[in-house]
């Protein structure tokens, strides 16, 4: 099973807060952003970039306007594009963004999309994604419950067998 580590955080935002300011907090709220302090300040341009190309995509019914490179993501974001690798485990996990490749002028291109045609779209994946976790933490918490209740039982029945 792969691992998924989640941060979520409460920040809020400001009132009358611009767009910039709430892409830096959904970022955060999501465990998107930069888990260093001053590592990067540019992320939430990224989030804004894949937005902006799938409306075009979507607008021009061309999918391929919507793919971006791993190079250009580093760049939007201020980083390296080893680091960038680095962002897109998390990205990519909780299914905000999702890796595609197109084959253009007979030669095959990946990169990473939106998940989604808007934000509001690629979010409810990431809801998704998120309430399945919980979904079925809760069942296990049920099965620990019943395991442990019945070994319990199991522990008082062999004790009781061992008095006799």
């Amino acid at each position: 099973m792969k691992s998924i580590n989640i941060h979520l955080s409460h920040i809020e935002p400001s009132p009358g807060a611009s767009a910039e300011e709430l892409s830096k907090i959904v970022l955060e709220r999501l465990g998107l952003g930069p888990r260093k302090k001053g590592s990067t300040e540019k992320m939430h341009t990224l989030l804004m970039e894949l937005y902006e190309r799938a409306k075009t995509a979507n607008r021009e019914k061309n999918p391929s306007k919507a793919v971006i490179s791993v190079e250009e993501m580093a760049s939007y974001a201020g980083i390296s594009r080893q680091t960038m690798y680095d962002y897109l485990g998390r990205w990519t996990n909780i299914d905000v963004i999702k890796k595609v490749k197109f084959l253009d002028d007979k030669k095959v291109t990946y990169g990473y999309m939106l998940n989604g045609n808007t934000l509001e779209q690629a979010f409810e994946k990431v809801h998704k994604k998120v309430n399945d976790n919980l979904k079925y933490t809760s069942e296990l918490i049920d099965t620990l419950q019943k395991a442990v209740k019945n070994e319990k039982i199991s522990e008082k029945m062999l004790n009781k067998t061992n008095d006799n």
